[in-house]
Parts: structure tokens; sequence; C-alpha cells
């Protein structure tokens, strides 16, 4: 076992505990603050799998985390009132239903990905970061001024959406069920990171030239890992949307986009549990600092400057040394 590896564990079984210590004591509010930071972190796997494997800057996956945010919203105001989501070619009332709305989700934000991914990795650098922070505005907008769905003021979810077996008003079954999906997509992160696929997306980061010359087109691994990346963090933004029963246009926002961002480079870019260190550290600053100050984002900015130009790997770089990949 490696250190990173050690390391990652420790953190996956004090997230784990936190839970049931803040159970124990009777402080609800801490399952909460846990389930956020396991939310994000599933979150920035999806943004690491683009980020961190391709090397791919998307100033824009907030648009997929909103996108599952309104699936879940959608689906679970049509199931509770009974209302056509579908008519033609079958009647569909939605669903209040996790597995169907994580489904949905996955769906939803691979296929809008699809075409912002073909236009967008058509360029590079600074106009790729640009280019994708355009249609995630493009997207904020138009929830903006969508009045079906609450248009600004956002959509409320009344009752939370189930999980066959669990009782998912309680905080700790819900922070299981996102636990849980958490460490699944560690899990295919780390698959996809040791195949082929995952060494072909590598490589095309490092120099796409040589890997166009040994016969892989960097393009279609670009895009297929892209929808990837949209339809995990797609997930993450229905998980968000049930834990606080409410989705609005904030969760397309850029600031979003650049919160996902700053937790995979806080954690470690590229590391398969950089994603959890990062939201675990940002939403203790978030919680502790944001109690005493307002602008708790100053210092927050203050240790992301740090984490730039001294720690290039990230909180997972400090504690467990240089990434090995195998």
């Amino acid at each position: 076992m490696t250190r990173e590896t050690l390391v990652g564990f420790i953190l996956a079984v004090l997230l784990l505990a936190f839970p049931l210590v803040a159970l124990a004591i009777d402080e609800p509010f801490y399952i909460t603050l846990a389930t956020r930071m396991a939310v994000l972190a599933l979150a920035a796997v999806g943004l690491n799998l683009a980020l961190g494997l391709g090397g791919l800057i998307s100033f824009g996956h907030a648009a997929f985390f909103g996108i599952g945010g309104y699936v879940a919203g959608i689906f679970a105001t049509h199931a509770f009132n009974q209302e056509p989501l579908l008519s033609t070619p079958f009647e569909f009332t939605g669903s209040d239903q996790m597995p169907v709305i994580w489904i949905f989700a996955m769906l939803v934000s691979a296929l809008v990905a699809l075409p912002i991914g073909a236009i967008s990795l058509r360029t590079s650098g600074v106009y790729f970061i640009m280019i994708t922070l355009a249609f995630a505005q493009m997207i904020y907008y138009f929830a903006m001024s969508w009045p079906a769905y609450g248009g600004e003021d956002g959509l409320s979810i009344l009752a939370r959406n189930a999980f066959p077996g669990l009782n998912t008003a309680s905080p700790l079954s819900l922070f299981l069920v996102c636990y849980g999906l958490l460490l699944v997509a560690l899990l295919v992160f780390a698959t996809l990171r040791s195949s082929r696929f995952g060494a072909a997306l590598q490589a095309g980061r490092q120099n796409e030239t040589r890997l166009a010359a040994v016969g892989i087109a960097p393009f279609p691994v670009r895009l297929v890992a892209f929808a990837i990346s949209a339809a995990i963090t797609g997930v993450a933004g229905a998980l968000y949307a049930d834990l606080n029963r409410f989705v609005s246009p904030s969760m397309l926002s850029w600031q979003m986009s650049g919160e996902l961002i700053v937790l995979v480079i806080l954690g470690g870019t590229g590391r398969l549990f950089g994603p959890l260190a990062g939201a675990m550290l940002f939403v203790l600053f978030e919680s502790v600092l944001g109690g005493l100050t307002e602008r708790w984002q100053f210092f927050l900015g203050l240790i992301l400057l740090g984490v730039v130009l001294f720690a290039r790997g990230g909180l997972m770089g400090i504690v467990a040394g240089k990434a090995r990949h195998g």
C-alpha cells in the first residue's frame, strides 16, 4: 500500500466517522456538513477526470452540476403533483426514486456535454476555458428565464426523493447514500486511470502529437472523458438538490464552476483522493472561518495561492508526496 493510498483511506474513514460521532453527540448539523463534503467531493471527482487526467480546464462544469439538480427538482415536482412531464409518445409523470433520477441526471448531463465538448475540444488553453464558460452561462440564463420551474427564484423539492430500503429524510441515511456514491465514483476514477483509456487520456495531456503518432486520435478520447466527467458531476448535482431540497440557477453559475476547480486544486490535481481532501478542507474552512468572518474566502484564497506556488500536488502532495500512478 502506497502512502497516498493510506492517506486516502484515512480521509475516507474520517469522513465516515464524522457523522457517526455527530449522531452520538446529537449534532445533526455536522451530519449535513459531512454530506455536503461527500457531494462536493463527488462533483470534484467528475471534474478531476477531465482536468486531472485530461488537462481540460473546464470552467463550465457547473452546467452539469446544475443540470443534475434540475433533473432531481423537476422529476420530484412532477411526481409529487402527479403532473405529466411527458405526454407523447407515452405519459411520464417524473419520479421520486433516487436511482431513477441519477440515471437520468447522468444521461442528460452526458448528452449535453457531447455537443459542448465537440465544439470546445477543437480549441485549447484559454479558448477552451472561455468556451466552456460561455456554454455554462447560456444554460444559466436559460434557467433564469424558465418560469415553469421557478426562474431566478429556483425550485423547491417539497419531499426528499426516496431510496429503496432507506429513510432519506434521516440525515445519516442521506449521508450514507452520498458516501456510497462517492466511493463508487472513486473506484470508477481509479479504474479509468489505470486502463488503456486513462493512459491515452494522460498521454494526450502531455503530448497529443505523440499520441496521434501511435495511431490514437486525441479528440474522441477527450470527448468521451468529458462526457463521463459531466455524468459524474450531474449525479452530484442531483444529490446536492436533494440535500438542500432546493435547486436554483446558482448551481449553474460560474462561481460554482470556480468552486469545483478550487476543490480539485486544493486536494491535488489528478490524485485519486484529491477531490475528497479538497472538499473536506473547503467545507471545514467555509464552516469554521465563515462563522468568524464574512470574508473567509480571502483566507481560502491565500491558501490556494500557496498551493499553486509551493505545493503543486495540493494537500495530497504535501501529505503523501509525489504521485505514483500504476
